[in-house]
């Protein structure tokens, strides 16, 4: 692997996610139709319904305050929960592929659009869309968190960022380059 390529260690992934700007709104649009937000945006449901949401992706399900169910959101919208704690001792990696083939999935529709949200909309659920461009949209990790740092400050937890910097060293090798 050339030196070009290597993923920034930690610390300066860290202090790439530290600078630049630094939203306080609710919801950001990250990508065309996918929405990063926090759980106020995510239990507001006329804001969902304004942004044209069908379909939500909460990483922090069962948590306090983001408990998020299909009863809560009825049969207008799609609802799909992570489980996920925000510590860096969580494994968050085996959400990686099956979170961003649901996204993918929404994506695919030009009539959907999708909210990826848990507590805050910086850690949890900025980890899984992270994880979603790199291996969908195939951008490398500093790739996507430069693309979704454009429109959101986001800051996943340092087991998080270890984790996406394994999954970026195993979508880098050249049995899953295309």
């Amino acid at each position: 692997m050339d030196d070009c390529c290597e993923t920034p260690s930690i610390r300066e992934l860290e202090k790439i996610l530290f600078g630049g700007k630094r939203s306080a709104n609710h919801v950001d649009e990250v990508w065309p139709n996918l929405f990063l937000g926090d759980m106020s945006a995510a239990n507001d449901r006329f804001c969902l319904w304004k942004l044209g949401i069908t379909r939500v992706l909460n990483a922090a399900h069962g948590k306090m305050h983001s408990q998020g169910s299909h009863q809560f959101y009825g049969p207008a919208l799609e609802y799909y929960g992570v489980p996920a704690d925000d510590s860096p001792a969580f494994n968050l990696s085996p959400y990686f592929q099956p979170c961003a083939d649901y996204i993918q999935e929404v994506l695919s529709s030009p009539a959907e659009r999708v909210l990826v949200h848990c507590a805050v909309g910086v850690s949890r659920s900025a980890s899984l869309v992270l994880a979603y461009l790199m291996i969908h949209q195939h951008l490398s990790l500093l790739d996507a968190i430069t693309t979704v740092k454009q429109h959101r400050w986001i800051f996943p937890n340092r087991g998080f960022l270890k984790q996406l910097r394994a999954l970026d060293a195993t979508l880098r090798r050249p049995e899953h380059r295309t």
